[in-house]
């Protein structure tokens, strides 16, 4: 909805959602400036019999923030970072294009909800313990985390949890793969991604890191290098974390991908491998669609049993068992290009 034509209770939902200046009033100044006086109507003090003065001090100081040259501004005690538009919009966190250091780029994602913060440093845990205690060989399966930190919204004085992560190119999410390709991607296809996958979680696994959210939108593939990140550790389960949080459990679930979580999550039990592969293989299966041959279908239920206990939980071994029905179906592997269509856009 437009911002002109908002009333009274959309303009404080609206103000209490952003993060910075720019999210509520855009880019264009002409359009900033209408924007600033039609929520300054709906939300001063003599509009309201006073009860919105603390939404007009916050309207004020985001408009002074906003005209102010230092306002996409970020600095901590190692980088400055010079931030720019909002470049996506996660479940709990809205994330912002930025350089820092002479031009490098990143991205800097904060959660919109401070109470969220948690699980912003949760995700930060995982990406430090993956490098250091992971095989060096896999660490490109993951985003690289530049530095963690506490941001503080001037306007408000609330603190949030803030991660600078190594923005990536080329990649597109297994739900971008999915919208281009509706009656389902060829399994000889997708059998490069589904390795990549194990290769990833395996690669966590041992590192004792459960990611605890393997959902299409947190798969990233490079279609023209083959290449896979596994991003989004906000919901992980990092084995160093334990002298914080020690019940093992999946932290929180995300409400629209409710149907796709095996059964020990929404039952508050102790996650393992099993549960990352479970999702994993969903992910897979709904990508080929109706397409996938039945042997691959039967290796793929096998992973999707109720019991957590019967499911396979070691992702290096379910690799190995995956490469063996690779070749009885198309037998030694070779590299097969895979392509996006020319319209589809590519995850920042």
């Amino acid at each position: 909805m437009s911002t002109l034509h908002l009333d009274l209770d959309e303009a404080l939902a609206r103000m209490d959602r952003v993060r910075t200046p720019a999210d509520l009033f855009g880019r264009d100044t002409a359009e900033a400036a209408r924007m600033y006086r039609r929520l300054a109507r709906l939300v001063h003090p003599d509009a309201t019999g006073g009860r919105t003065r603390d939404a007009f001090t916050r309207l004020n100081e985001l408009w002074r923030t906003y005209n102010r040259a230092d306002s996409t501004t970020l600095a901590t005690k190692r980088h400055t970072y010079s931030l720019g538009a909002r470049a996506a919009q996660g479940d709990l966190a809205d994330l912002y294009g930025a350089s820092y250091d002479g031009g490098r780029d990143v991205l800097i994602k904060m959660p919109r909800d401070p109470a969220d913060s948690d699980l912003l440093e949760r995700e930060a845990v995982a990406l430090r313990q993956l490098p250091k205690d992971g095989d060096d060989r896999f660490v490109p399966y993951v985003p690289r985390l530049v530095e963690s930190f506490r941001h503080r919204d001037t306007a408000t004085g609330k603190q949030r949890q803030t991660n600078a992560l190594e923005r990536l190119d080329g990649f597109v999410s297994l739900t971008e793969v999915r919208a281009a390709y509706p009656g389902g991607i060829d399994p000889r296809d997708a059998a490069w991604m589904w390795r990549r996958l194990l290769v990833a979680l395996g690669f966590a696994h041992r590192a004792g890191v459960l990611h605890g959210a393997v959902l299409p939108d947190h798969v990233l593939v490079h279609p023209g290098e083959h290449g896979l990140v596994l991003v989004d550790w906000c919901y992980s389960v990092p084995g160093c974390y334990a002298h914080v949080d020690s019940s093992g459990r999946v932290p929180a679930m995300i409400d629209r991908y409710a149907d796709r979580y095996p059964p020990e999550v929404p039952a508050r039990q102790t996650a393992s491998g099993a549960t990352d592969l479970y999702m994993a293989t969903q992910c897979m299966t709904d990508l080929m669609g109706d397409r996938a041959p039945k042997p691959m279908r039967m290796f793929a239920k096998g992973c999707r049993l109720a019991s957590q206990n019967r499911r396979p939980g070691d992702a290096w071994r379910l690799l190995g068992e995956f490469d063996e029905l690779l070749e009885r179906l198309y037998g030694r592997r070779r590299f097969r290009p895979f392509r996006m269509p020319p319209s589809t856009p590519h995850k920042p």
